[in-house]
């Protein structure tokens, strides 16, 4: 598990209040890189006692993607996964399973992009390679 200082300064070098249930909300995120949804971070601080609510759960996920500190993995409009590693890599989704895995940049080969509309440059690309047994 982080040491709860330095979850206190993440939050906090990302503009972010630590407020009790922030702290819990982080230290089940940062304890390991992981690809976590809101229900299954919701089960796992059930789990572990903390006193946090469901609208807790996905408002303080919300507030972390906008602030940087986690990255949104949305691989069908139906299921949102929230990443913790931020390094650059792209996504294998496994269908049957629902389990998202990193997949390293230097394993997808990526072709031109098309030519931008000025005054615009690319944030990043984001592939999700998604697959089924069978």
């Amino acid at each position: 598990m982080p040491d709860r200082e330095a979850v206190v300064k993440r939050l906090r070098d990302h503009g972010i209040t630590p407020t009790q249930q922030r702290l819990d909300i982080a230290e089940l995120l940062f304890e390991r890189p992981q690809h976590v949804s809101a229900e299954q971070l919701l089960a796992l601080a059930s789990e572990r006692r903390y006193r946090v609510s469901k609208a807790t759960v996905y408002n303080t996920l919300g507030l972390f993607a906008e602030k940087g500190l986690v990255r949104e993995v949305v691989v069908d409009p139906a299921k949102l996964f929230y990443d913790s590693n931020l390094e650059p890599h792209h996504h294998m989704y496994h269908m049957d399973s629902g389990h998202l895995e990193d997949l390293a940049l230097e394993h997808v080969d990526i072709g031109a992009l098309p030519d931008l509309p000025e005054g615009v440059r690319v944030e990043g690309v984001d592939v999700i390679v998604r697959v089924r047994q069978g």
